[in-house]
């Protein structure tokens, strides 16, 4: 667990990896005071005034513990902000207009036993979901779920799309489900306050 005072701190450090990168083309180096090692990621999100919400704008990480948890949030922070293949990078422009979040990761942990099971120990708003399987892996954060209305049935389905599989392959027995947990901390508004997300206060983007 980490504190709320270093969830903001990981989310401003995103923030600023981002700018510096995008104005200057400078990836800013790692802060002299570092913590552990945990699978992170950084979303980035267009903020719309009025009421309307936010859409995803970009959205890369990593699963597992890579680096310390500062420099894994300044790469994650500057790949979701250029290398999203879904997206094109993030033009200096956007800047004030995007709010970004830091997701920090529990290690997976594989569901046991028989596929047909699986479902049972998935909960809604608690648990992300890493799935394995003959062609490849996808993951999808604990928040997207609860941010799009998904029941389970539809959560276990699109985590095999992420994966790019048939919406069953959960339940194929050469597949491997993982669940994790992840502390969220996001900025209400650009470069607004940062809170700490919970089920209850999850903001409508879209999917991660």
């Amino acid at each position: 667990m980490i504190s709320d005072a270093e969830g903001a701190e990981l989310v401003r450090l995103a923030r600023l990896a981002v700018e510096k990168y995008v104005t200057e083309s400078v990836a800013i180096t790692n802060p002299a005071r570092e913590l552990a090692k945990s699978g992170v990621f950084v979303t980035i999100n267009n903020y719309h005034l009025a009421g309307r919400g936010e859409d995803l704008r970009g959205c890369i990480g990593f699963p597992l513990p890579y680096k310390g948890l500062h420099q894994s949030v300044i790469e994650a922070a500057i790949a979701a902000a250029t290398q999203d293949p879904r997206f094109p990078p993030v033009d200096g422009k956007e800047l004030e207009h995007l709010t970004f979040e830091v997701s920090v990761l529990t290690e997976p942990e594989e569901i046991p036993g028989s596929p047909a099971g699986r479902k049972k120990h998935v909960v809604i708003g608690r648990d992300g979901l890493l799935l394995k399987w003959k062609h490849g892996s996808g993951l999808l954060l604990p928040q997207v779920p609860v941010e799009l209305a998904w029941d389970i049935d539809e959560y276990l389905a699109n985590i095999c799309y992420k994966a790019g599989a048939p919406p069953d392959a959960w339940l194929d027995p050469s597949s491997r489900l993982y669940t994790f947990q992840a502390q969220v901390f996001k900025e209400e508004k650009p470069r607004g306050n940062v809170v700490q997300l919970g089920d209850n206060n999850y903001n409508n983007n879209n999917n991660k």
